[in-house]
């Protein structure tokens, strides 16, 4: 079964959260972004990816149709292992991180997505999962400030989600959140990279600890400072997360022997895929560090978490980002119900893509 056509597919989504639109960041300007990969078959079977893009989908989608997509047209899409491998080998230069990585990214979750479609099997049982009805996802909310975090944060809780997690820079407010709906809700705070100096994100991660943070997540600018997060989390006690902007297993293996987290966050649509988060999953618990995967996302890369954490055989919280699509391209598998995710048992991902909706949807 050969490769016929790769395409990248741009898709920007109007979305509700109960709260005025961040004006930067994910969700701006009340958009949820998605980049569909889609990879058709000389056999009629199609298959559905999901590349990391938001402010670089301009660069990733060059990067599918101007360097992936002419070295996998024409290849064996059944041949996962060796096709992947070759492509990480021929972009090495430039695929260690970033763009490209992007690309084989989405690439790779819809080469699973034609396997488990030819196998008639769902990805959790190709990774030998023994399968669950569903997963445990948390509310990954968007950047809202003291005035609207409280409200987001207790209607967030009152949805059912059990642990929820802020995009906020300030102590003010965490305190708003965690004030809102109580102290028994695990809370997680993601800071994007926001200080520059350990001194400055221990100050901040010392004024929050009444609130009892779950984990600081990304405190430190550049994100691969090991040694200063390991630093951090010494002088703190507060549990350390990060790995959304790790490029691949290497890296996960050198943030797990720094000491430098407590949770390592690899990304489907950034890291490689589901061949390669696998992978990830694997050389970090070897080493002792849970893994919570990073997916805010909508699309495809959101259900390929589903799938992995289905075939673990420990639980794992999935992220959910949260806020109401006013069109849904995969249907209701990206809706959380009182907290959970629903785990798809048909083959592939599992779900049915709504090419009306992205069409209606798509950027040009």
């Amino acid at each position: 079964m050969k490769i016929t056509h790769i395409e990248p597919i741009h898709v920007s989504i109007p979305f509700e959260h109960g709260a005025p639109q961040p004006s930067e960041g994910l969700g701006a300007g009340g958009r949820f972004d998605i980049l569909f990969v889609r990879v058709e078959t000389d056999a009629g079977v199609t298959g559905w990816g999901e590349a990391f893009g938001y402010a670089a989908g301009p660069v990733t989608m060059a990067a599918l149709t101007r360097i992936v997509a002419p070295f996998a047209v024409g290849r064996d899409a059944t041949d996962i292992t060796g096709l992947m491998g070759e492509l990480w080998f021929r972009t090495k230069g430039m695929s260690r991180n970033g763009p490209v990585a992007f690309a084989l990214s989405g690439l790779d979750i819809a080469l699973w997505d034609i396997k488990g479609k030819i196998a008639g099997a769902p990805i959790w049982r190709l990774l030998g999962g023994a399968g669950r009805p569903r997963v445990e996802a948390y509310a990954s909310l968007m950047r809202l400030g003291p005035a609207h975090v409280g409200k987001v944060a207790a209607d967030a809780a009152a949805r059912g989600y059990r642990h929820i997690k802020l995009h906020e820079h300030s102590v003010e407010a965490v305190a708003a959140a965690r004030a809102a709906f109580g102290p028994d809700v695990p809370l997680m705070l993601d800071t994007n990279c926001f200080w520059p100096t350990v001194e400055a994100a221990r100050e901040a991660a010392q004024a929050m600890q009444p609130h009892s943070l779950a984990w600081l997540e990304e405190p430190l600018y550049p994100p691969d400072d090991f040694a200063g997060l390991a630093r951090l989390r010494r002088e703190t006690g507060v549990p350390i997360a990060a790995g959304e902007n790790l490029g691949n297993v290497m890296d996960v293996r050198r943030i797990a022997e720094a000491k430098a987290v407590d949770v390592v966050q690899p990304s489907l649509a950034k890291m490689g895929g589901i061949s390669e988060v696998v992978k990830a999953i694997a050389d970090a618990e070897q080493r002792g560090t849970r893994v919570v995967l990073h997916a805010p996302y909508s699309g495809p890369a959101l259900i390929a978490a589903v799938h992995v954490i289905a075939a673990q055989q420990a639980d794992m919280l999935c992220e959910h980002r949260y806020g109401d699509l006013v069109a849904k391209p995969l249907g209701d598998a990206t809706e959380a119900r009182d907290g959970f995710l629903r785990v798809p048992d048909g083959p592939g991902l599992g779900v049915e893509i709504d090419v009306a909706a992205i069409e209606r949807y798509r950027v040009a």
